[in-house]
């Protein structure tokens, strides 16, 4: 059964922890690109993604693009453009103003806002395909005026990219899209290949290598912050049946995503605590080999009351947090540390990941606590 832990017996991971080994295999495989271009990148394709490319075969091509589009059902195609409707506002609200600022007579200070050149994206595949997360980082660099925008997502097995993660790209204004994948392809953003051209900042989610090469690169290129593998924290009071299977349903989603996702319940309620646990063990056992290791490395933590609750956010700094409570408005004004809040039984993550408008790109690893 999912481990029952006192929140003082917890030990939140600490923002930055790649394991050893996993940070000397990304290194490698970083040097190996930076100095190899396309061939290393197109042999590591062939070892990780088990497919073979030639140089050629690297960019998707316009044409594809359009095709892709075209293709895509209808009702799918709706969602995304609703989608990218609802970011393209968010983002332009937050867009900022220049500054000015009279110091002395005569003697101005200016703050002066201007776009980078070049952005590159990294789109997560291989195990789902995440049109979404093509919206989310195309979209505000869109808005923010950059001027080259560069897409990379890992090929299938079958040599090509989903068509619904090239619609989304379509659809966001995409200026280049390549088959490329994991640490291989970060370094080729940040590097420039024979093929991929450099780009001045990196943005995406991904897995632990994903996540360790964009550290790996970072002391040469920008990148924005930790995203991945993800997380949840829920906090829940109360008991019930209906309850029970909203924490549990919100749990699943979570986990599914990535063997190393980490989902955690902080709760004061016992009751609460044994009904999740109970609930969730099935899961355990037989949820298939992702939700099974994801799941064996959550938690619910037992908080004696809403205090000592909002003592846990804040020090595990979660990258998603969900506020299932009364009084939910007067809990989220005391938390200090979270990549996204998501208040109300009716709010779950997956809406944030999909289609309310907001941004699923979010610090992982306790990042949020410097980060979001």
């Amino acid at each position: 059964m999912m481990r029952i832990v006192d929140f003082k017996d917890y030990a939140p991971e600490r923002g930055g922890c790649i394991p050893p080994d996993t940070m000397d295999s990304v290194n490698s495989i970083v040097a190996g690109v930076r100095t190899g271009g396309d061939r290393a990148l197109l042999d590591y394709t062939k070892r990780f993604d088990g497919v073979e490319l030639s140089r050629g075969d690297l960019e998707v091509e316009g044409g594809e693009l359009d095709a892709a589009l075209e293709e895509t059902d209808k009702d799918l195609r709706s969602a995304l453009e609703n989608s990218a409707r609802r970011i393209r506002e968010f983002q332009k609200i937050q867009m900022p103003s220049p500054l000015s600022l009279e110091m002395a007579p005569g003697v101005m200070a200016r703050v002066a806002y201007d776009p980078i050149e070049s952005a590159g994206l990294y789109v997560p595949g291989g195990r789902a395909a995440y049109p979404s997360t093509v919206l989310m980082t195309a979209i505000p660099a869109k808005v923010a005026g950059v001027g080259r925008v560069v897409v990379c997502s890992p090929p299938g097995r079958d040599g090509d990219i989903p068509g619904i993660i090239l619609a989304a790209a379509k659809i966001a204004g995409a200026d280049r899209v390549f088959k490329a994948g994991g640490a291989q392809a970060i370094s080729a953003m940040a590097y420039g290949t024979e093929t991929i051209p450099h780009v001045e900042k990196i943005f995406g989610p991904g897995n632990i290598y994903v996540t360790a090469a964009k550290f790996a690169v970072s002391g040469d290129v920008a990148i924005d912050l930790p995203a991945g593998p993800s997380d949840v924290l829920i906090y829940a009071e109360g008991s019930g049946e209906r309850v029970s299977r909203l924490v549990v349903a919100d749990m699943l989603a979570q986990s599914e995503h990535d063997p190393m996702a980490k989902s955690l319940l902080v709760t004061p309620s016992r009751d609460l605590a044994l009904s999740i646990s109970r609930l969730i063990e099935p899961w355990e056992n037989k949820g298939g080999e992702v939700l099974e290791k994801s799941l064996k490395g959550g938690a619910i933590i037992m908080v004696k009351d809403r205090e000592e609750g909002i003592k846990a956010i804040n020090s595990i700094a979660p990258e998603h947090l969900q506020l299932l409570c009364s009084g939910g408005d007067d809990m989220l004004r005391a938390v200090r540390n979270a990549g996204a809040v998501f208040l109300g039984e009716y709010s779950p993550v997956a809406l944030g990941d999909y289609t309310a408008g907001t941004n699923h790109v979010l610090p992982t690893m306790g990042w949020a606590k410097r980060a979001s």
